[in-house]
């Protein structure tokens, strides 16, 4: 029996997707809250309202043209566009959320290029991934191998790439930016059915305490850091001392001899 491959949308309404969406809820509700400015943008992910929590005047949820948004259970999309080419201007952005973006990303890294272009000075993104080094992500590369072989079945969706918490960080400190907070969650074993998540709900305190690098997902917050630049004016040269000429100074001593002269 061939493998069968499960795609984001569908995947996402079965029990691990649903209780992955509730901890992602959580972590974006907590992190986007107190970002103050004036426009921000969710990049994929209908299914998740990340800004829900952020005060913002301007909010959008832009989707790719391949993305699935007609659900009732989706957000709307104000646009479509290619998450390589954002219909944006330079430094204009307060704020970007990017849950899964990368993943799901033609090219991820030039996703990123993109975001840093259009995010103002200390301008920060927010960003959710799934954890390749987990329980999740070994299931899946098992299921991956047996595959070959013509039979097994995916865990998760297929993407195109899951992106390690590690190589990310190093993505992301290469553009300027500066990694203020990274979590990790969803230490639950890969398991299908309700019943099994809610009997292992407590490996999510255990993992949070024992191995808390491998949960299934991770969430990180960055800042763009743009280093400051002074202008050299032509006068920048210290100016010279002026050397003067030293002054004799009459002490009690020259006062002294004057006195017994007279």
């Amino acid at each position: 029996m061939g493998s069968k491959i499960i795609g984001l949308d569908a995947w996402l309404q079965t029990p691990p997707g649903r209780y992955l969406l509730a901890w992602e809820r959580s972590r974006f509700d907590e992190a986007v809250a107190d970002i103050f400015g004036y426009h921000a943008l969710q990049l994929g992910l209908p299914q998740l309202n990340t800004l829900a929590s952020n005060r913002m005047p301007h909010r959008w949820l832009g989707c790719e043209p391949n993305g699935s948004t007609s659900s009732t259970t989706h957000l709307p999309a104000d646009f479509l566009t290619d998450f390589s080419a954002l219909p944006f201007s330079e430094a204009s952005l307060d704020l970007v959320a990017l849950p899964h973006a990368l993943e799901f990303s033609a090219d991820p890294h030039l996703t990123l290029r993109e975001v840093e272009r259009v995010l103002v000075p200390d301008g920060k993104v927010v960003i959710s991934c799934l954890n390749p080094a987990s329980l999740w992500g070994l299931r899946q590369q098992r299921a991956h191998l047996y595959g070959r072989m013509g039979w097994g079945e995916p865990y998760l969706p297929e993407a195109g790439e899951f992106i390690a918490y590690r190589r990310l960080r190093d993505w992301l400190r290469l553009l300027g930016f500066e990694v203020e907070s990274a979590r990790f969650g969803c230490y639950r074993p890969a398991v299908m059915t309700e019943a099994w998540l809610e009997r292992t709900a407590w490996m999510d305190g255990l993992g949070q305490r024992w191995w808390p690098i491998f949960g299934a997902a991770y969430f990180l917050v960055a800042t763009k850091r743009v280093r400051g630049m002074r202008l050299i004016s032509p006068a920048w040269k210290a100016r010279k001392i002026v050397a003067t000429a030293p002054v004799s100074i009459a002490g009690k001593h020259a006062n002294t001899l004057a006195s017994r002269d007279k």
